[in-house]
């Protein structure tokens, strides 16, 4: 299983599901506005942010993902498919909405 949505892709391992992000392109612009505050839009960044998104949003799925961020990526996994695959779709949708990702973000801590 290899997957994209949007820049975000998921991938099949042994016995996890794993969705990752290239950090610095996607929505840099909304990181940059927060810079003063030490955000880099990295890796770090980008799971502050979806902590704030699955606790405000999806605390159901809360225990069932874990995080590995490197400063330049992005990445969340579980081991049910189901889990990243609808977290990151819903994380996707609130991306594509600027507002709502700054609202999220104003909640987060860099990274």
């Amino acid at each position: 299983m290899t997957t994209q949505i949007g820049p975000f892709q998921l991938f099949q391992h042994e016995t996890t599901f794993t969705v990752t992000l290239q950090a610095g392109e996607y929505r840099r612009e909304i990181f940059a506005e927060r810079e003063a505050d030490g955000f880099l839009g990295n890796g770090y960044d980008w799971e502050s942010l979806a902590v704030v998104f699955l606790e405000e949003r999806m605390p159901e799925l809360v225990a069932s993902i874990e995080f590995d961020p490197e400063a330049g990526m992005f990445a969340a996994y579980s081991e049910t498919p189901k889990v990243i695959e609808t977290f990151t779709e819903a994380f996707h949708r609130m991306c594509e909405d600027p507002a709502q990702m700054r609202d999220l973000l104003s909640r987060a801590e860099p990274g």
